[in-house]
């Protein structure tokens, strides 16, 4: 009797182990897929990037001179940034209003050209900004609307919302410290500024097309 229950036990032992290392086994099976898809994924990105930078060289003098006319007809300024590139130019608004201006939408326009053309599938954050007239509560909740109100026209001109984002700044960074309301150079802080995320590489050379600014 004590003999069979002394195999049972080993048996059981022995069951729990065999259990054990093929749990075991099947974990590592799932870590190593991951892995794998994982190191894919980030090959298949590299991949598209070292596209996208060898697309740009390719064409660098078309996208130079995209870019000139966005700095010369429209006053832009690019600058290449660690998480992509910055676009700048005036595009402002009336005082405490949050409507596209239609002497802007002609530069909208153009911006969404370049980006479509060249940046397809980065995400675009639009930044919005405005003058320290009224409280900072409030000049917080008109730069979103601002931006909010950029953003839905450029979805009017070929980009798509889910790579548009808005985020309102408020009276902060201004241009002309202290010009609120009618003040000289006012226009200047209520305005909008976007940021294409873009890899380091992509950045690099749009900055050559551009030129130091």
């Amino acid at each position: 009797m004590m003999r069979n229950l002394k195999a049972l036990a080993l048996g059981a032992a022995g069951a729990v182990m065999l259990s054990g290392c093929a749990t075991k086994g099947y974990v590592n099976k799932n870590v190593a897929a991951g892995v794998a898809t994982e190191r894919s994924e980030r090959i298949a990105a590299d991949s598209a990037t070292g596209r996208d930078v060898a697309a740009l060289r390719a064409d660098l003098n078309t996208l130079r001179n995209d870019l000139n006319t966005l700095r010369t007809e429209f006053g832009a300024k690019i600058t290449a940034m660690e998480e992509g590139v910055k676009f700048a130019f005036p595009v402002h608004f009336a005082f405490d209003d949050a409507t596209v201006r239609p002497q802007d939408q002609a530069a909208l326009d153009r911006f969404a050209q370049v980006v479509g053309k060249y940046y397809g599938g980065a995400q675009i954050t639009v930044e919005g900004f405005a003058d320290p007239a009224g409280s900072t509560r409030y000049n917080m909740g008109l730069s979103k609307r601002r931006a909010d109100a950029v953003r839905a026209y450029l979805a009017t001109k070929g980009l798509t919302e889910a790579q548009l984002r808005t985020i309102g700044y408020g009276e902060s960074r201004q241009v002309r410290p202290g010009a609120a309301a009618n003040e000289e150079g006012a226009e200047l802080n209520r305005r909008v500024v976007f940021v294409v995320e873009t890899p380091g590489d992509v950045a690099a050379v749009t900055a050559m097309a551009a030129g130091s600014q």
